[in-house]
């Protein structure tokens, strides 16, 4: 098993950085950024950087990371709204909407950056001991259901904006029912990193988690 990750981590230090669109918010929107992963340490960064035609030498803005999220833990979803949107969902509660050049480039992301969690997900397993092992499979069954949810919710909100006559995707019923299935997604997904959050402190204090 110690071959297999260091194998794992070692092929995703050396592949996983490029540059993506992040979503900052309604008003800058979409952003580039460079994005760098620590295989070893489970950490995502990205930098301040320039649209480059050369994804392998970009002109990266100042020295220090713009932002990190640790990976451990997060669930990686590709959107349905298209072919490239992808979002990081992390075990503290933060989430970060990606964008990759092209459907190729996402899923080559999503599975980097899955093989990551993963990897750390069978390091934490293999050192805890065995009263802690239920645990760890209950957040892995609670992380892959996140996914689904997330998948659902994406593929309501693409139905609502291609609703058919009398509808418009402006009727006050179907955004009162995209908002409500997008608050709700994102409620969950907080409370999952809670709780993942409240478990491994008390396995750090070696107390009972509930």
């Amino acid at each position: 098993m110690e071959s297999s990750l260091n194998k794992i981590l070692c092929m995703n230090r050396q592949q996983l950085s490029g540059q993506l669109y992040k979503y900052t918010n309604v008003v800058k929107g979409w952003q580039y950024r460079w994005f760098t992963v620590d295989a070893q340490a489970g950490l995502l960064s990205y930098y301040l950087c320039e649209p480059s035609n050369d994804d392998s030498n970009p002109h990266i803005v100042g020295n220090a990371p713009r932002g990190q999220v640790h990976l451990a833990g997060a669930v990686i979803c590709p959107s349905d709204e298209d072919s490239k949107t992808f979002t990081v969902n992390c075990a503290s509660g933060d989430m970060m909407k990606l964008r990759a050049g092209d459907a190729r480039a996402r899923q080559e992301w999503v599975d980097g950056l899955r093989a990551i969690v993963e990897s750390h997900s069978i390091s934490a397993i293999s050192l805890a001991p065995r009263d802690q092992l239920a645990a760890h499979d209950a957040f892995g069954v609670a992380r892959q259901q996140m996914q689904q949810t997330e998948l659902s919710n994406a593929a309501l909100a693409r139905a609502v904006e291609n609703v058919a006559s009398p509808l418009t995707h402006t009727d006050p019923d179907l955004l009162l029912l995209k908002a409500l299935s997008a608050a709700n997604t994102h409620c969950l997904l907080q409370c999952l990193g809670l709780l993942q959050r409240h478990h491994e402190q008390a396995d750090a204090r070696n107390e009972p988690a509930f």
